[in-house]
């Protein structure tokens, strides 16, 4: 815990950088503030000094948990101390939405914003993108064996798939292929006609699929600039992949990508979404044919760019697609509860769990005519073992179940129908735009106090995939014996 804070005050300290240079009249409150995280991340590991280093199931479900939490916390004070945000609630929910990559805000004019703050709002994506706790396991080896749990628990998902036998390597190689994803998209988006500035914030927040923007209405503020757009749904794509199958394209290894299952599936749910918006789009609008020609590149580039940022839970803007026909709102809900591939930085259910879901319902039909038949699911050509099946199936009942209570708890706490709705299904996901009174073009501002901490644990609880949190308010799971 104490190394994470120290983590924290580090990219706190940085920030406080970005204020000096642009001279935005934060830096000593930034760097205050960075000092403060710091020094409680040495009082942590003073008084842990002494204790055993490896680290079980058990100590890793509640270190990662709590870890969250902890950094979350503390990423509220550079809101306070510079008074961006005064009251707790509503700068501990921008946290929370900046570390579990949500992107859903509370503040309303985002451009007048210091860019110290600014550049600590896309830190926190970067940062909770690839994993606060799989960055402490990259450049702290000392957690050995121990660093298994920890990996386990931070991508508790189906799929297992290691770059290397040793986690720490398997975690470093990670962050370099995300380290190079953010490089290159910045000199990218520069180069495109973005500043340095909004080039490397926005980098940031596509490759951890997070969302946060330097500007009040989000990508749409360059859509008079189409190569932007297409740059951010190419990366926006990539970041919604199985990270695994980006080693493999820098290693050539290309064949086992066209072979991958999930990834056909997931390219496959964009291409036929991204046509179904943009066909109902263009019918809806009852344009003659020569108009048609005129409105088909934004309406394919807007259709294809919505769909993709709330597949993979980035959750950017550049149409506010509510705005579109009851139809096409309809779909975009759907794909709430779709998220990006397994190993991702994606939110979500996932594609892979949605497809080993779909073939067991499959093979049941079949078990069903041939009773005496043994019939087992297949992925990537490897048989799946039936705990597998039972732990995804376990998975979306309590994804459904918690969507149900999220939904119901917003409704207590004053939220309308549709935005109930949208709110459990956007927060539990990580995709920050929602429905009704939270949609696209509005932010959580007007969510009531105890809303916003109902969301925030919601966030928690998609960003950690259920188990990771709800394991610690079993009975059992505190019984040393069990």
């Amino acid at each position: 815990m104490g190394v994470l804070l120290l983590v924290n005050g580090g990219f706190m300290l940085l920030s406080s950088l970005i204020s000096l240079f642009s001279n935005d009249g934060f830096v000593e409150k930034i760097t205050i503030s960075s000092l403060i995280v710091i020094s409680a991340g040495f009082v942590f590991l003073f008084f842990g000094r002494g204790y055993e280093k490896q680290i079980q199931k058990r100590e890793g479900y509640l270190i990662v948990t709590l870890g969250w939490i902890l950094m979350s916390i503390t990423g509220t004070i550079p809101y306070i101390m510079t008074g961006v945000i005064s009251q707790f609630s509503s700068s501990f929910f921008e946290s929370m939405s900046g570390y579990t990559t949500t992107g859903a805000t509370i503040i309303e004019k985002i451009d007048s914003l210091p860019k110290g703050i600014l550049f600590w709002r896309s830190t926190t994506h970067w940062i909770g993108g690839m994993g606060i706790i799989v960055l402490a396991i990259a450049i702290l080896p000392f957690l050995g064996i121990g660093g298994t749990q920890l990996f386990s628990a931070e991508a508790p998902g189906p799929a297992s798939d290691k770059l290397h036998p040793r986690i720490t390597d398997t975690a470093k190689r990670l962050w370099l292929i995300y380290l190079t994803y953010t490089i290159v998209q910045a000199i990218l988006l520069y180069i495109a006609g973005m500043t340095i500035f909004d080039a490397v914030n926005h980098a940031m927040s596509t490759i951890s699929t997070g969302g946060f923007s330097t500007k009040s209405e989000s990508i749409a503020f360059w859509n008079d600039k189409p190569l932007i757009q297409y740059i951010i749904i190419i990366f926006m794509f990539l970041a919604g992949t199985n990270f695994v199958l980006s080693y493999f394209a820098f290693t050539r290894k290309f064949q086992k990508i066209i072979q991958d299952e999930e990834f056909k599936l997931y390219t496959r749910f964009i291409i036929f979404f991204s046509f179904l918006v943009i066909v109902f789009n263009l019918l809806s609008q009852n344009l003659p044919a020569d108009s048609i020609l005129n409105r088909l590149e934004p309406t394919f580039r807007n259709a294809i760019f919505q769909v993709v940022s709330i597949i993979t839970t980035t959750g950017f803007i550049t149409y506010d697609f509510t705005q579109w026909t009851p139809l096409i709102t309809i779909i975009f809900f759907g794909l709430m509860f779709l998220g990006g591939s397994s190993g991702s930085t994606s939110g979500g259910v996932k594609i892979v769990r949605h497809m080993l879901m779909i073939k067991t319902g499959f093979l049941e039909f079949k078990r069903a005519l041939h009773p005496n038949a043994i019939i087992q699911s297949r992925y990537n050509s490897k048989t799946v073992n039936e705990s597998i099946s039972f732990n995804i199936l376990g998975f979306f009942i309590l994804y459904m179940l918690s969507f149900i209570v999220g939904s119901i708890g917003f409704g207590i706490f004053g939220a309308d129908f549709d935005s109930s709705l949208g709110l459990a299904a956007s927060t539990l996901g990580n995709i920050g735009p929602a429905l009704g009174s939270f949609g696209p073009s509005h932010s959580y501002a007007s969510l009531s106090e105890i809303g916003k901490l109902w969301a925030t644990f919601l966030m928690l609880l998609g960003r950690l995939e259920l188990f990771t949190v709800l394991i610690l308010f079993t009975p059992f799971f505190w019984k040393k014996n069990y």
